[in-house]
Parts: C-alpha cells; structure tokens; sequence
C-alpha cells in the first residue's frame, strides 16, 4: 500500500489534527511520514509598503520563516516520535502552496499526500480558494483529506 507519506502543514489547528491521523495512518501502514511546511515568497514590495518597523529584509525574512518552519514542523516529528514513525522534516519558500505541496511530495517519493481541509464553502470558498483543492488539482500522487 502506501509507504510514504507526505503531510504538510499550515501550523493550524486543522493540520495539527491531521498530523495525528497521518500519523496514525503511516503507523498502521509501517510507512514513513515527510512533514513540509510551504512558506510564502518574501516580498519587498509589500514589506516596503509596511511601517518601518515592521518592514524586514530578505534575510531576516529567511530567518523568521526557518524559525517558523521548524515550530510548524516540530509537532509532526514529535508525533512520529512518539509512535515509532519515521520522519523527515522539510520547508521552502514558494508561491502557491498547493504547487509546492504536489511538487514535493514527488520530488521526495511519496505515495501519499494527507492533509487538512478548512472546509470552506460558498463565497468564501470561491474568494479565498482551497489549497487542498488546488493539490486534488495537480497532484499526481493520490491525496486523502482529513475533515
């Protein structure tokens, strides 16, 4: 069946409820799991835009998102720790996430994306779009959701 699985996170509480099922999911499989994390580009334009104390370069941008990655992914090493799954933690910065998501779960071997839904609906679903949407959309590896 699956042997590696790729969940990426957003640091919500929706992820961190399907952290644990892909967990648990990769224990009963006797797969190994890859935590991402997608980060968004930097942009100086907006940075630019910002007060000046809130502005950033790309370098400290660089390392507020490692700081980040590394808090968004420590849930899902520590699960799989817990459950004797083995884990990879990674993150990169790009624009949009769904294309990250689907490129690196191939780019890393997997055979499985799990990931979360926000369960959006309606106007809000059309205005805001649904990364998980876009994953169904250009992924070629199969991807359950968690709801």
């Amino acid at each position: 069946m699956f042997q590696h699985i790729l969940i990426p996170t957003d640091g919500s509480e929706l992820s961190a409820r399907a952290i644990e099922g892909g967990i648990a999911l990769a224990r009963s499989l006797n797969a190994k799991v890859t935590g991402f994390y997608a980060a968004p580009e930097y942009n100086p334009s907006v940075q630019e835009d910002s007060f000046a104390h809130f502005s950033m370069s790309a370098e400290d941008y660089l390392k507020a998102t490692k700081i980040r990655a590394d808090a968004f992914l420590a849930p899902i090493a520590a699960h799989a720790k817990e459950l004797k799954v083995p884990f990879h933690g990674i993150w990169n910065i790009n624009n949009p996430p769904a294309h990250a998501i689907a490129r690196t779960a191939e780019e890393n071997g997997c055979d499985l994306i799990y990931m979360a839904s926000h369960g959006r609906k309606g106007l809000q679903a059309l205005l805001l779009g649904s990364e998980t949407q876009k994953v169904l959309a250009h992924s070629k590896i199969p991807v359950l959701v968690h709801r």
